[in-house]
C-alpha cells in the first residue's frame, strides 16, 4: 500500500510539472479522474501469485481505451512498481493503464512469462465491464523484455499452445502494440556474437531450448492481420540488438501490417535510450500513431487546459 501511495503522489506531482497553464487544477483533475486498484491477483502458477495494478477512470461515461504495460528486466528482474513513471504519459493520453507483473526466471523459466502476459490480457477482457475497459481499444506496451512480451501477447495465435495457464473462449485480439526496444528473435541471443546471459538464464539448459526460443520469438508469428505496431529503438543499444527491430519492421511491412520504427540516433538501452527531447518526441509520435489507429480520439484543445491534456 505504501508503494501505491507513493505512485499517487508521483502522479500528482508529475501532472503539475506537465501542465502549461494551471498546474494545480491540472493535478487535481488527474486525481479526480483516476483511481488506483493495487495488487490484484490475476493468476496463480508455480506457487506464485501474479499481480497487476489498475489505474482506471473513476466515473467513465463510456468504456475507455486501456493500455496493458509490461515491465522489462531481461525476464530475470524488474517489477511493476519500478515502471510506474513510464505509465504516466499514457494516463495523460486519457487511457486506463494496467501495470502487470509476471513470473521471472527464478520462479519459472520460458515460456512462463509469455503465458502469464496472455493470462493478464484475458483477465482484463473478462473484467472489462467492472473497470470500464473498451475491449476494442486495448493496447499492449512494454520495454525491453516487456516489449518482447507485449509483442507475443498481441501476436500469438491460439495454435501456438501458450494459453495453457488460462484457456478460454475469449478473443485475445488487441488494437495496437507499443514496443520499446523489445526482443523479437530470442534464438539470436542464446549463442554467437549477440549472446546475452539474461536470455540464457531465461531459457535454461533444456535440450529443446532452441525450439522453445523459436516458440516465444515474435518474428515466428509475423503474418497478415496482426495489430499495428509502433517500435522505438536506439541504434546503439548494447542490450537488445537494434537490428532485431529493423528485421521486425521489415517483416511486418512485407506482411502488410501497419507499423512504424522510430530510430533513436545514438540511443542505448533503458533510461539511456533517449534524452528528454527524444523521449518527449517518442510519446508524441505514439499518441499520433494510436490516434491514426482509432485507439485514441483526436485531442480537443480547451481554454482551461494544455492541448490534449487529460484526453
Amino acid at each position: 500500500m505504501k508503494k501505491i501511495l507513493i505512485v499517487a503522489l508521483v502522479l500528482a506531482a508529475s501532472s503539475m510539472l506537465a501542465a502549461q497553464d494551471s498546474p494545480l487544477a491540472w493535478a487535481a483533475r488527474m486525481e479526480n479522474t483516476y483511481r488506483i486498484v493495487p495488487n490484484v491477483t490475476y493468476l496463480t502458477a508455480s506457487n506464485w501469485e501474479a499481480k497487476l495494478d489498475l489505474f482506471v477512470t473513476r466515473t467513465p461515461d463510456k468504456p475507455q481505451p486501456t493500455l496493458i504495460f509490461i515491465h522489462g528486466g531481461g525476464w530475470t528482474g524488474g517489477n511493476k512498481e519500478g515502471r510506474d513513471l513510464a505509465i504516466l504519459p499514457y494516463l495523460d493520453m486519457g487511457m486506463n493503464v494496467v501495470n502487470v507483473e509476471y513470473r521471472l526466471a527464478r520462479v519459472a523459466q520460458a515460456p512462463a512469462a509469455v503465458e502469464d502476459c496472455r493470462c493478464a490480457l484475458r483477465w482484463v477482457i473478462q473484467n472489462a465491464k467492472q473497470y470500464g475497459v473498451d475491449v476494442n481499444r486495448i493496447v499492449v506496451a512494454g520495454d525491453s523484455a516487456g516489449g518482447h512480451l507485449a509483442l507475443t501477447t498481441a501476436m500469438l495465435p491460439a495454435s501456438a499452445g501458450l494459453d495453457r495457464q488460462c484457456p478460454g473462449p475469449d478473443n485475445l485480439k488487441v488494437a495496437a502494440v507499443v514496443n520499446w526496444y523489445g526482443i523479437s528473435d530470442v534464438n539470436e541471443l542464446l549463442d554467437g556474437p549477440n549472446m546475452k546471459p539474461y536470455a540464457v538464464t531465461w531459457l535454461g539448459s533444456a535440450t529443446d531450448r532452441e525450439q522453445i526460443a523459436k516458440r516465444v520469438s515474435p518474428l515466428t508469428y509475423v503474418r497478415a492481420g496482426l495489430p499495428p505496431v509502433f517500435t522505438i529503438h536506439g541504434d546503439a543499444d548494447p542490450t537488445v540488438p537494434y537490428t532485431q527491430s529493423v528485421r521486425l519492421h521489415k517483416a511486418l511491412t512485407d506482411a502488410g501490417v501497419a507499423n512504424e520504427l522510430m530510430t533513436i540516433p545514438g540511443g542505448k538501452h533503458g533510461f539511456d535510450c533517449c534524452n528528454l527531447a527524444q523521449r518527449t518526441n517518442a510519446y508524441t509520435k505514439i499518441r499520433e500513431f494510436l490516434t491514426r489507429q482509432h485507439v485514441l480520439d483526436a485531442p480537443k484543445p480547451t481554454s482551461s487546459s494544455p492541448q490534449g491534456a487529460g484526453q
